[in-house]
């Protein structure tokens, strides 16, 4: 291969990368707060402008998953962001969401009575380039759904998440990532009773040209701790702050 022929190439693989999301346009894109699970994408960046998929299978499951998507919506609307929620079951407490450095009052939540509903009121903010984020609570979306939700946002520039709820069938979809955010055990230091830090297992199962993987998380006001028990040590990554 030429080295001309190998230039072209490496800048359309940019283009394509800022296309899905994965750009760098300045130090303040670099990080949404996740650690060494954001090596796991294109560029080692979390993918914006992009529809992120999470699977529960229990309300145990869907209240780790906000918690998760939490962290990251408190990184990403850090600079006056706003969000809308929407949900056709809502599991989030909003209050609650102080605990990840995010202002209750900042996100707008939008509660449907139909799956229908939900889902168009979910593609309509996603076209909402004033927005930050867009958190959407389903059960169930098809792949021709999808797809309009990630046209929408390739368009505006928005970060969706679309978090499903229990779905009866976890079929094909057109988001950029699929993720499944279960609960772990608390441990207080010492060993002593009561319940510590949130801990939760995060698996990427799926990523658009990137890496899956496997990891075991503690959160606490001071940000991500990444746990390691074959050697009993812990990793920190402190949330930055405005």
């Amino acid at each position: 291969m030429r080295l001309a022929d190998k230039d072209i190439i490496e800048q359309l693989q940019k283009q394509i990368l800022v296309l899905q999301g994965n750009h760098k346009p300045g130090s303040e894109q670099l990080s949404v707060g996740l650690g060494e699970i954001e090596t796991a994408f294109p560029g080692n960046v979390f993918p914006r402008a992009a529809v992120h998929e999470l699977i529960s299978s229990s309300a145990e499951d869907a209240s780790s998953t906000n918690g998760f998507i939490s962290v990251i919506l408190g990184k990403l609307m850090q600079k006056n962001g706003c969000c809308i929620w929407i949900s056709n079951k809502r599991k989030i407490f909003p209050p609650a969401l102080k605990a990840f450095g995010i202002d209750p009052e900042r996100i707008l939540f939008v509660d449907t009575w139909k799956v229908k509903d939900a889902l168009w009121t979910i593609e309509e903010a996603l076209k909402c380039d004033a927005l930050t984020a867009v958190v959407g609570e389903i059960s169930e979306i098809s792949f021709n759904d999808s797809r309009r939700l990630q046209l929408a946002v390739e368009k505006s520039k928005v970060t969706g998440f679309i978090h499903r709820q229990q779905p009866k069938v976890i079929n094909a979809v057109a988001c950029v990532s699929r993720w499944k955010i279960s609960p772990v055990a608390s441990i207080l230091p010492g060993k002593m009773p009561g319940v510590g830090f949130p801990r939760w297992n995060v698996e990427l199962l799926k990523v658009r040209n990137g890496q899956t993987g496997k990891w075991l998380l503690q959160w606490s006001p001071k940000g991500l701790e990444y746990i390691s028990e074959q050697i009993s040590t812990t990793k920190m990554y402190e949330r930055e702050t405005a």
